[in-house]
């Protein structure tokens, strides 16, 4: 692909690029008028006649070709059939090949200029997360795994004639099938969000089935990204590990952020629980984000902003409040401030729709225990 080309219909209008794009390279380009972001995977390419190598290899290669179309049109199916009165999840135009090579187009969108949600009250920030969250609950729903959750994948835009933000959740090219997984060597993800299950299959596939990616794999990289958004980095690890899920795998616990409520603690640890069965499904982060005050910082810690994460459990001078309802068939297929902003990524958004993101004016369901029990304490430093 590059400037000028004609794909489809779709006139290629900048120069493309690799930045923040993967195994993809994406520009801008138009259409009756209208504005698109296109994006071409550099794999797998489908072999043509004259495409060099043995019958058998290309057969082979043409398989791969024909199971890489298969999920994709699966899960926009999906999506379609879903997006109804959603608006917050970003659905692709278009799905098509074009001689040896495969091209994704969604419209094109600007997202909102704000560069931080440090400046944003406790309520603004409690509707982009409950949006966010929201996306997520539609993807699980019709048991889909979002399968590269982080916030790169997420666009945050100020709501025309509102002052409120909402979460776009987007790219879903490695999204699949709960219990459903590419085989290891092409399932996509990435390491610094990536579940403790998901590290396992891609290191060992022969080791871990691909029946234990479940949502639950979302929900570790939610737990991680929240802590992110709060505090600006990620839950803390030791440095023995490349990642929070190489240290939850070897049986360690992330640290959190003192400055964190500590029913935020809680919930960041309940999240990135090793134990996919263990961690809390959307519904319970959506419950947990009724109770605004989660999203504050306690009186005894606002003046602590070092950034530097716990080393034990999370701190209160009394009994953490947050209840966590694990639902009847966790983990099961199909039943299965200073926040940095989510670096902006061109998509389509469907019309706004964030009025299920502020909650209701009812009694809070926000009561704390997980089986009776406060998290383990993390192992010592």
């Amino acid at each position: 692909m590059k400037q000028g080309d004609v794909l489809n219909g779709y006139a290629v209008t900048t120069k493309p690029t690799n930045a923040g794009g993967g195994k993809c390279v994406w520009a801008f380009a138009t259409r009756g008028g209208q504005e698109f972001f296109i994006k071409e995977f550099l794999e797998p390419k489908w072999p043509l006649d004259t495409s060099p190598g043995s019958a058998a290899s290309k057969e082979r290669r043409r398989a791969d070709c024909l199971a890489f179309e298969q999920r994709h049109e699966h899960v926009m199916d999906r999506l379609k059939s879903d997006a109804v009165g959603g608006g917050n999840i970003v659905t692709a135009e278009a799905f098509f090949r074009d001689g040896t090579t495969y091209y994704k187009v969604t419209k094109r969108i600007d997202p909102s200029n704000l560069t931080t949600l440090a400046p944003l009250s406790t309520h603004q920030k409690a509707v982009v997360l409950r949006t966010l969250a929201l996306s997520l609950q539609q993807l699980h729903k019709i048991n889909v795994v979002h399968g590269d959750l982080k916030p790169d994948n997420v666009l945050v835009q100020k709501r025309p004639g509102r002052d409120l933000y909402t979460a776009k959740l987007i790219d879903f090219d490695d999204s699949y099938l709960a219990g459903q997984p590419p085989d290891p060597g092409t399932v996509g993800g990435d390491t610094l969000y990536g579940a403790p299950e998901w590290l396992d299959y891609i290191r060992d596939g022969t080791g871990t089935d691909g029946a234990a990616l479940t949502t639950a794999v979302d929900m570790f990289a939610l737990g991680l990204m929240v802590h992110e958004y709060l505090t600006g980095q990620r839950p803390g690890f030791p440095p023995a590990f490349s990642s929070p899920a190489d240290a939850v795998r070897a049986g360690q616990r992330v640290t959190t952020n003192p400055l964190l409520h500590p029913d935020m603690q809680h919930l960041v640890l309940t999240l990135t629980d090793g134990r996919p069965r263990r961690r809390p499904q959307v519904e319970a982060f959506l419950d947990a984000m009724d109770e605004e005050s989660v999203l504050e910082y306690p009186s005894s810690v606002t003046g602590h902003r070092t950034g530097r994460p716990s080393g034990g459990r999370p701190s209160a001078g009394r009994g953490s409040r947050l209840q966590i309802n694990m639902g009847p068939g966790r983990g099961t297929s199909p039943g299965t401030g200073g926040l940095p902003a989510p670096r902006p990524s061109p998509g389509l958004l469907p019309a706004p729709d964030a009025e299920r993101a502020e909650p209701e004016s009812r009694p809070s369901r926000v009561r704390f225990h997980l089986d009776g029990r406060p998290p383990a304490a993390p192992p010592p430093e």
